[in-house]
């Protein structure tokens, strides 16, 4: 039998078939040992084969089909673990707030490169805007410049509110959509927005240290109701993004901007940081690309996963 793993706890995986019949199933413990690093070599969205356990209604996964993507991250802790958040995407939305709580530049940044990196499309979903105050406006706004200008589609909206919503639930049409983001920013708020019926649960932000309180314990793909073709990943919030796998000379490509510049560039091999005649240094001195973006791309070409989460780099 075939299926898609629509849930994840870690030890038991669900399955949905084409017939829309679900199986509790688990993998053999070969699938280990079989070189992927990582703390889940299943997760939510991959396609999978299994088998029915005699006189029961759980299940075995005996394969795994190819993966078109995936997006992973490196948990930002002394276990250094690799975890897949979720395979075969067609669309990531990724939820932004300024200040309750705030999304710095370097995690949005490190989420697109790695979504870069495995060919999945972002939508920024700037939420919360009902409650945005001057100060935070006038950084939301700087940031849509920002992001915009390099190409991604970003989005004002409030899921509380509603406002927007309808622009979201069009990008999900026919789609496999994974939402993303910190604790507290209104994932599930969103969801339940889009799909009532799911009726996910919600937490209220700590108002004593303005950080969102974990609700999505495991990964979940839900259908929409309203598109049978249409697909939700709900996904725990990410507190740390380190990135996996990136090889030094390839950052740069994961990085819109530069990968436009990088022809212009007078080495082929340019790391864009002391060499001379550096196309994507030049633009940054014209202000043709943001200092941010370059301050992440350099924390990335170092290779550090431990302090950028503390960085709130100015825009």
């Amino acid at each position: 039998m075939t299926g898609v793993i629509i849930k994840s706890t870690g030890s038991w995986y669900w399955v949905r078939t084409g017939d829309h019949h679900q199986y509790k199933c688990r993998i053999r413990g070969k699938f280990r040992i079989k070189g992927i690093k990582s703390t889940n070599p299943v997760t939510v969205g991959d396609h999978v084969d299994f088998e029915l356990e005699k006189d029961s209604n759980t299940g075995i996964i005996i394969n795994i089909h190819d993966r078109k993507n995936y997006i992973i991250r490196k948990s930002v802790n002394l276990s250094k673990q690799t975890h897949i958040i979720a395979a075969n995407i067609d669309r990531a939305f990724l939820l932004i707030t300024l200040g309750n709580p705030p999304t710095f530049t370097p995690f949005i940044d490190r989420f697109l490169a790695t979504s870069e990196a495995y060919d999945i499309e972002v939508v920024l979903l700037f939420n919360k805007i009902d409650i945005n105050d001057e100060k935070l406006n006038f950084q939301k706004n700087k940031l849509i410049n920002i992001y915009s200008k390099i190409g991604y589609n970003c989005l004002e909206i409030s899921a509380k509110k509603k406002i927007n919503i309808e622009k979201v639930k069009e990008l999900m049409l026919g789609k496999v959509s994974m939402f993303s983001g910190h604790s507290g920013v209104g994932k599930s708020t969103l969801i339940n927005a889009i799909a009532p019926n799911l009726n996910l649960k919600t937490a209220e932000i700590s108002q004593q240290h303005k950080l969102g309180q974990h609700t999505t314990t495991f990964a979940e793909m839900f259908v929409l109701q309203t598109d049978p073709e249409s697909y939700i990943i709900d996904t725990p919030g990410i507190k740390g993004f380190g990135v996996v796998d990136f090889e030094q000379y390839d950052i740069s490509d994961y990085f819109p901007e530069f990968l436009a510049l990088k022809h212009h560039c007078k080495y082929n091999n340019c790391l864009h940081v002391k060499e001379p005649k550096c196309a994507v240094k030049i633009a940054l001195e014209k202000g043709e690309i943001a200092p941010s973006r370059y301050k992440s791309y350099l924390q990335l070409l170092a290779g550090d996963n431990e302090n950028y989460r503390v960085n709130d780099y100015s825009i």
